[in-house]
């Protein structure tokens, strides 16, 4: 069986292999992670960690990690009115709130993300320090720009490649643990309202060679590749007690084909949540959260996949952790974050 599902990585690592950066099935409750122009979007210092374990039961699977904290520099929109903060009784994002949502007010951000993601003896760390500029376009809808520039560190473990019977090349064995750093930049544009979001985002934008075998071999030359990425989402408010926000990620990678996912998230006052998403031709996920205070969140993600690998794996498992340092808010979750 560990020989069977072995064969079943090996196959699915040809036919992705071009998709070099980890899914995220709950990317709504952290857009950042995917699009550096979210950067200091919030009025506090946004901290969040996240695990993922993807294939459950399937040896070397994939298991992605990251830690991302950002902030803004200069956002002075705080709330100061006492008609601004939570009436007793009255759903704290209900028609009141969004009917006095205002625009950002200009102001900067910066913040790091801290990513790695294990698949076998393949090991992707990415650093990067990300910058953003938010500018309120209108009254209700502001327009923010970001970039971030980093490393890119990919790792192949020579001492996991046992594969029975199958003989490894001497020449990756020869050259013992196998790192390629090169350097990474992203960036990205985020345009954000009251009842709508717009994201699109790049990653990995110069391409970068990559070589475990020390220049003596090159039947194929390997190497990074883009990353596109388009978010787009709205908010409904249903009866006067829940937010609904559907949502939508297209992500492109050449060459593989066009893959969109699909959300949807029903919040009930800032309290707690419940979503469902589709990913076409791969699986279904259910999510719920939870909202503590204003100080803590966190949400917890199963996918459930579609293809052959359901007869081997249990599903996916994925867990965000999130802390809003310097809220001045009495919110307990994000304004502009859905």
């Amino acid at each position: 069986m560990k020989r069977v599902a072995l064969l079943m990585m090996l196959v699915i690592s040809v036919q992705v292999m071009a998709q070099q950066k980890p899914h995220y099935t709950q990317y709504i409750l952290n857009q950042y992670i995917v699009n550096p122009a979210l950067t200091g979007i919030e009025n506090y210092i946004d901290l969040k960690g996240s695990h993922r374990h993807q294939w459950v039961g399937i040896r070397d699977a994939p298991v992605t990690t990251y830690l991302t904290l950002h902030g803004p520099i200069g956002k002075k929109d705080y709330r100061t009115t006492a008609t601004s903060y939570e009436m007793p009784g009255e759903n704290p994002r209900g028609k009141r709130y969004w009917e006095e949502y205002t625009a950002a007010e200009p102001h900067h951000g910066i913040g790091m993300q801290i990513i790695n993601d294990v698949t076998g003896p393949l090991s992707n760390f990415s650093m990067y320090a990300t910058y953003a500029y938010h500018l309120g376009l209108t009254p209700r809808t502001s327009l923010s720009g970001g970039f971030g520039v980093g490393i890119n560190r990919i790792s192949l473990d020579a001492d996991k490649l046992d594969f029975g019977d199958v003989t490894v090349d001497p020449v990756v064995y020869s050259t013992g643990l196998n790192r390629n750093t090169r350097l990474d930049v992203m960036a990205g544009l985020y345009l954000y309202s009251a009842d709508y979001f717009i994201g699109v985002s790049a990653q990995q934008i110069v391409p970068q060679k990559i070589d475990f075998s020390n220049n003596y071999i090159r039947p194929n030359e390997g190497k990074t590749v883009p990353h596109l990425f388009a978010t787009a989402g709205y908010r409904f408010l249903v009866g006067n007690d829940f937010n609904f926000i559907p949502s939508v990620m297209v992500k492109y990678v050449q060459p593989l084909p066009t893959q969109v996912e699909v959300n949807g998230k029903l919040q009930y006052h800032d309290l707690a949540w419940i979503g469902a998403s589709y990913r076409h031709k791969d699986g279904f996920a259910g999510m719920l959260g939870l909202n503590v205070s204003n100080t803590f969140n966190v949400g917890y993600a199963y996918d459930y996949t579609t293809s052959e690998l359901n007869n081997y794996s249990k599903g996916t498992h994925e867990i965000v952790v999130g802390f809003l340092i310097g809220n001045k808010y009495p919110d307990s979750c994000p304004r502009n974050v859905w």
